[in-house]
C-alpha cells in the first residue's frame, strides 16, 4: 500500500490498464509512488492519465496488483494471462500464461514485516500458482486440486495455504510445503486474507 498514494491503475471490461496521476501533475517526487515517464499534454500542462500497453489484454482484466516497487504493477485478465507492468517504460516485464480462467489474482504480505514483498497468490481453474513478489515472474510452486479454485491466499509465516471453492462454500487450508489437507469450514463467501497472530 502506498503511504502517500499519488496514482491509481484501473482496468476491466474495456481491456484497458490505465494509470491517473492523482497530483495532477508530474512535478516533484514522491519515493512511495511510481515514476511518471515525462510527457506532457497540448497545452504544455503535465497528463493526468495515460494507457499502458494498448492492445495487449485480449480479455477482462480481472485483478491490478500493486508491487513492493511501485514502478512494478501485475495484472491478472481473462486472457488467462498474468502480467508483470514497468511504469516506466510502459511495456510489460513478463507474463505468464496459467491453465484455467482466474479466479483471483492476490499479494499476500505480512503486516509484521515491512519490508516484505510478498507471495503474488493466482487461483485458476483447479490450480493455485504462487508467485515470489520480489522477482516478477519467478514461480515458487503450483498447486492442483480437485475442485475449480474460486480464491486462495497463502501465510508464508505459519507455511498455510487456504482456498475457497467455485462450487461449494468450504474453504479448506493446506500445509504449503506439502499440499496436505488440514481441514476445512463453512464459510458464506469467500472473499479472505491471513491475519497474522505471532504465539
Amino acid at each position: 500500500m502506498q503511504t502517500s498514494p499519488q496514482v491509481l491503475a484501473t482496468g476491466g471490461y474495456e481491456k484497458k490498464l490505465r494509470i491517473f496521476d492523482l497530483s495532477r501533475s508530474n512535478s516533484g517526487s514522491n519515493s512511495s509512488s511510481p515514476t511518471f515517464p515525462s510527457s506532457t499534454g497540448e497545452n504544455g500542462t503535465g497528463v493526468t492519465s495515460y494507457e499502458i500497453g494498448p492492445g495487449v489484454h485480449g480479455g477482462t482484466i480481472k485483478s491490478i496488483v500493486w508491487n513492493q516497487d511501485y514502478n512494478i504493477l501485475t495484472t491478472a485478465a481473462e486472457d488467462r494471462k498474468i502480467r508483470w507492468w514497468d511504469l516506466r517504460s510502459r511495456h510489460p516485464v513478463i507474463e505468464y500464461t496459467v491453465e484455467g480462467t482466474i479466479g483471483s489474482c492476490e499479494l499476500n504480505t505480512l503486516a509484521v514485516r515491512p519490508n516484505d514483498p510478498g507471495i503474488l497468490t493466482v487461483a485458476a481453474g483447479k490450480s493455485v500458482y504462487l508467485f515470489d513478489g520480489s522477482s516478477p515472474g519467478r514461480l515458487i510452486k503450483k498447486s492442483d486440486f480437485r475442485y475449480e479454485v474460486a480464491s486462495a491466499a497463502v501465510n508464508n509465516e505459519t507455511g498455510r495455504l487456504v482456498t475457497g471453492s467455485a462450487d461449494d462454500t468450504w474453504a479448506r487450508v493446506y500445509d504449503l510445503r506439502t499440499d496436505e489437507e488440514l481441514g476445512m469450514f463453512f464459510f458464506r463467501s469467500f472473499s479472505f486474507t491471513f491475519i497474522y497472530e505471532p504465539n
